[in-house]
């Protein structure tokens, strides 16, 4: 992982200086960008959800800066061009403080340019590929580091798997992980006769082929382990299929990294128990924190209703920015971004987040097994991780870090000692 040594201890105690005092005005007005409709409202809903809960246990607390909250709803309807547009919309239209949104890459993709434009403040909740850092996003998801190589190492280290299948969504995040994963398992003397990649549309439903193609690569007699990056209700279908086949954890683990008990829900788990998941939180974590927010949720939503990874994201960077915006005594973008390096906020695991100066979070990584009620089994945790922009596994990135605060570059090439202002994937 690259890190500048300041990155982390000389932004900690940043959160507690004095801020001037701003003209604020009310309400606050707060962005939800997710998809209600469409193959990804499956997850979106919740986070939708989670937004409008937060934002009445704050204004229950007395808003921020004296002034209430108020939520702005809008569906980009899994439309990946009309994230752009609904981003414009809130930042022009309804003049929003903030944004919280978005779940897949390409999504977030067409949100950026938005957002740069216009000086939006986007908090994104969900894991991603990292090779990107924008002064106008925080990062509360995982980058690769803090789920995707760990879930390989545990494969390799303690499940012995010897061939990789990468399965993905054909999109930005699936196939950059997986460029990432592929390097990554080269370096740990894989070869590639031992990895299989494939990728399929968003909510794809036959999956026969695949999941054969998959056990034919066990053929040789090494053990198989398929690293999923499948979005959205197309994981339906293939944990379906892998069922039908007759394939259990034992014969060809699972490990997900876009599947938790949300999608879960849905899903008849009976035949999924021992299958993985590689998530920063799950609900079955046992901390004080959690517990109260589990009760507030299910409260609000009704007993059936699950939490799952990317809602502690949103948890942690709302009140993150409420905290920023305290601190800075305004909800203006440029004062809460620098009042955001270095806050700390607990999350629900037992631990602390801590923002980056990379606009990225220190945060733990949890591998959970499936159980049959569709929760999961928290069988390996780390201490946090610090979250890293750029990949040690690519070499354009290897030479480059992301530090808004003390460089004001999210691309700063440690060999040339530039800021580089262009990179093929970002």
């Amino acid at each position: 992982m690259k890190f500048l040594d300041f990155t982390l201890a000389g932004t900690i105690a940043f959160a507690g200086l004095a801020a001037p005092a701003f003209a604020v005005d009310c309400p606050i007005k707060v962005g939800v960008l997710h998809s209600l409709s469409g193959t990804m409202a499956i997850s979106e809903t919740t986070l939708k959800d989670t937004m409008v809960m937060l934002i009445e246990q704050q204004n229950a607390k007395g808003g921020v800066l004296g002034c209430e909250l108020e939520a702005v709803v809008v569906d980009p309807a899994s439309d990946w061009p009309l994230f752009a547009e609904k981003a414009r919309e809130l930042l022009s239209v309804h003049d929003v403080d903030v944004i919280f949104g978005n779940w897949t890459s390409v999504s977030r993709k067409s949100v950026l340019p938005v957002i740069e434009e216009l000086n939006g403040l986007l908090f994104y909740p969900v894991q991603y590929e990292g090779e990107e850092s924008s002064k106008n996003v925080f990062y509360t998801g995982a980058a690769p580091n803090q789920q995707a190589i760990p879930a390989t190492d545990y494969f390799i280290d303690e499940l012995g798997v010897e061939k990789f299948a990468l399965l993905g969504t054909d999109y930005v995040y699936p196939r950059t992980t997986n460029n990432i994963l592929a390097s990554y398992l080269k370096s740990k003397g894989v070869s590639d006769d031992d990895i299989f990649v494939n990728y399929t549309p968003f909510g794809h439903s036959d999956w026969s082929k695949i999941v054969a193609d998959v056990v034919a690569l066990g053929a040789d007699g090494k053990k198989v382990g398929v690293i999923s990056t499948i979005n959205g209700d197309a994981n339906i279908g293939f944990y379906k299929e892998l069922a039908a086949a007759g394939i259990s954890a034992d014969d060809i683990p699972v490990v997900a990294f876009s599947v938790g008990e949300e999608e879960l829900s849905g899903l008849d788990t009976s035949n999924l128990v021992g299958h993985l998941a590689a998530w920063n939180y799950f609900q079955s974590a046992e901390s004080e924190a959690n517990t109260a927010f589990i009760k507030a949720w299910k409260t609000k939503m009704g007993e059936d209703r699950v939490t799952n990874d990317p809602m502690e994201a949103h948890y942690i960077g709302f009140n993150m920015w409420v905290n920023a915006a305290t601190a800075a005594g305004s909800a203006d973008v440029d004062a809460v971004r620098t009042a955001m390096y270095g806050q700390e906020f607990p999350n629900l695991t037992g631990g602390t987040a801590v923002m980056l100066a990379n606009h990225h979070l220190a945060k733990p990584v949890l591998i959970g097994e499936i159980q049959a009620d569709g929760q999961f089994d928290i069988i390996s945790q780390t201490t946090e991780v610090p979250g890293d922009a750029w990949t040690d596994f690519l070499p354009e990135s290897a030479v480059l870090v992301s530090d808004w605060k003390d460089l004001g570059c999210g691309m700063y090439n440690t060999e040339t000692k530039t800021c580089v202002q262009t990179l093929s994937n970002y």
